[in-house]
């Protein structure tokens, strides 16, 4: 069996999934496209890929099975609904879609069509994640979480993650922190945030920074911050949880369990190799049936968690799940 793969995108991600593609025996690569016809030249000439001028030639092209969804967000939703629509199995960066409401629309359509629509969320695959899973029965009922990640640039750099229309809501850009979330503590009962943009020009931001509280309904109380850009000076990513029997803390992934018996030192996996593993999980599944680690319907609930935040925000006030 060979999956005859294009990507979208010429961009970080794009080029892990290609570096994780040209690995997996039954994968072709036959075409790239980009928003620019430039970079997709360019692109396709360092990995030997041939670059369109645009989606819309992907969509006649005689073989082709998967697509690999790597570029901004604006797009993402549009470019599913086009690729589902023609029966390709889809790969895409979460988040699934900037418009909610289309959003649930896609997973339905993936059903209908009987095609993939895996929503990558590689965080759930790291060390981190799962070395905080397999410690978390020892803090006994957890009743709080504080999550913190910065990640400043000084300055702000010229890229489409800083230009508010083709990233989003911030929060919702950075999805995987409410996956994890999720996925740790189950449903959310009702969300507030506060947050502020600081503009740069009428098109990019120099600097995002959010607070947003998550109150789940197993009765955890969850602050979630993070921030980008020019002004906060230090890196962090920090989470802790405390429970009714421990605390479970890791700054990066330095981890430290604390109960009645003393403190344990953990260390977590790094992160290197992350895309190569959700690529070869997609490829298993279309080619065993392998279920994914993820379902689109769990980064949908994220998806919908993250854009109740930003009711929250524009309200100022709690919104209820």
């Amino acid at each position: 069996m060979t999956i005859y793969t294009a990507i979208i995108g010429t961009g970080f991600a794009a080029r892990k999934r290609v570096e994780a593609l040209r690995e997996i025996p039954q994968v072709e690569l036959v075409a790239v496209v980009s928003r620019s016809l430039e970079r997709a030249q360019r692109f396709g000439q360092q990995h030997q890929i041939t670059a369109l001028n645009s989606s819309n030639e992907l969509w006649g092209h005689p073989q082709l099975d998967l697509i690999v969804i790597c570029t901004v967000n604006a797009d993402h939703g549009t470019l599913v609904q086009q690729a589902l629509e023609h029966n390709k199995h889809v790969v895409v960066e979460y988040p699934l879609a900037l418009n909610v409401e289309q959003a649930p629309q896609l997973v339905s359509l993936a059903r209908d069509r009987q095609r993939m629509l895996h929503v990558e969320h590689i965080e759930l695959l790291g060390g981190l994640h799962l070395a905080m899973k397999h410690h978390m029965a020892a803090i006994g009922k957890p009743h709080y979480v504080n999550y913190r990640t910065f990640a400043p640039q000084q300055p702000a750099p010229d890229k489409w993650s800083y230009h508010q229309k083709l990233l989003g809501f911030p929060l919702m850009a950075a999805l995987s922190r409410i996956q994890r979330l999720t996925d740790l503590l189950g449903p959310v009962a009702h969300v507030t945030c506060q947050g502020m943009i600081a503009p740069l020009n009428s098109e990019r931001f120099r600097r995002c920074l959010y607070s947003a509280q998550l109150q789940f309904c197993n009765g955890v109380l969850a602050e979630l911050t993070y921030g980008k850009g020019e002004g906060l000076w230090q890196r962090s990513r920090c989470i802790e949880i405390r429970g009714d029997q421990g605390c479970l803390t890791f700054n990066g992934n330095q981890g430290c369990l604390v109960t009645a018996a003393g403190e344990q030192t953990i260390e977590a996996e790094p992160r290197q190799g992350l895309f190569q593993k959700d690529t070869l999980w997609v490829v298993d599944h279309l080619v065993t049936g392998k279920p994914l680690y993820v379902q689109p319907e769990e980064s949908l609930y994220a998806l919908q968690i993250a854009a109740a935040l930003e009711r929250a925000v524009t309200l100022g006030e709690r919104v209820t799940m």
